[in-house]
Order: C-alpha cells, then structure tokens, then sequence
C-alpha cells in the first residue's frame, strides 16, 4: 500500500515547477555567457572601445601590422584574412600575441593567436565570420610589452553572425 503524499510519479505542479526552474537557468545561463563574451551585437565600436579592454594603457603604435583580406566579400560566414607583422623573432624582440577584433560582430575578439620565436614570422592565414560592413583590427602585442595594430574596412555583401554566435 503506497503513502497517500508519496506519489510514485511527480504532479503535474510539481512538473511546472520544474520546467518554470529549467527555463530560469537557461535565461541566467544564456546571459552570464553574453556577459562573458562582451558580447556589444547592434553596436558598431570604436578602435578605443575593441582595444582598450587588451591594451590597458599601454603604448599603442599603427605600424608594421599588414592585413591581407579581400575588400569586398560576397559572403560574410568566410572572410579569409592574413596578417603579417614586421619584427625579427628574436628571443629578444618577438610578438607574443596577435588579437584578431571586429567593430561589429556579437563579439570583438574574433581569434588570438600565441605566439614567439619559435613561430619564425609573425604571420597567420585564417578565415573568419563578419557581421556586415565593418573595420578589421589586428593588434600584436609585443615581448616589449608594446602594441601595434594595423586596420582595415571590409565591406560585406551577405552579412554572417545574424543570430549573435
């Protein structure tokens, strides 16, 4: 004989309850992943605004960081893109990291790249997803603790990241 408050399958209040909870953590979950990401979607950022947060204050130079990507692109989802930064790659004098950042993607920080003297060249060859019409900004940091970036517009014909990944 079973116990009159010990039911063997859960109510139906007691199913709301826990679908009400369910759908809370996913909200909650879906936001702190937003936060994390920073992610800014609709908001088209200024070059101070996407390195700050990287640089913190230090010395920031437009030299020595060519990007080679195509200046229209038909289709956003594959942008292929290169960058080549001019330093020697010394154990003395080499780039440690190179930050890939987008004025208006869902968010700025596309890629980084860690890299040293073992690398040989300061270069990389990827593809990324562009969210229309945009600025492109590589950023290197150097073993100096300086940084340099190099910028350019690309302008996007079928914009990717519609649904904010």
């Amino acid at each position: 004989m079973t116990s009159p408050t010990a039911s063997p399958t859960p109510s139906r209040r007691r199913w709301l309850q826990l679908s009400a909870s369910l759908g809370l953590a996913w909200a909650s979950l879906q936001a702190h992943t937003a936060w994390a990401q920073k992610m800014e979607s609709g908001q088209l950022q200024t070059l101070a605004q996407m390195i700050e947060p990287i640089t913190q204050g230090a010395k920031v130079v437009q030299q020595d960081v060519t990007i080679t990507a195509p200046i229209l692109a038909d289709n956003g989802s594959l942008v292929p893109l290169g960058v080549q930064v001019q330093s020697p790659m010394t154990a003395q004098d080499y780039v440690t990291h190179l930050y890939l950042l987008s004025q208006r993607n869902p968010v700025t920080r596309m890629a980084v790249f860690h890299m040293g003297p073992w690398n040989g060249r300061a270069e990389i060859n990827t593809r990324v997803r562009l969210a229309g019409t945009q600025a492109v900004v590589a950023l290197a940091r150097l073993s100096s603790g300086e940084f340099r970036y190099g910028m350019m517009d690309i302008i996007v014909t079928e914009s990717a990241c519609v649904d904010a990944s």
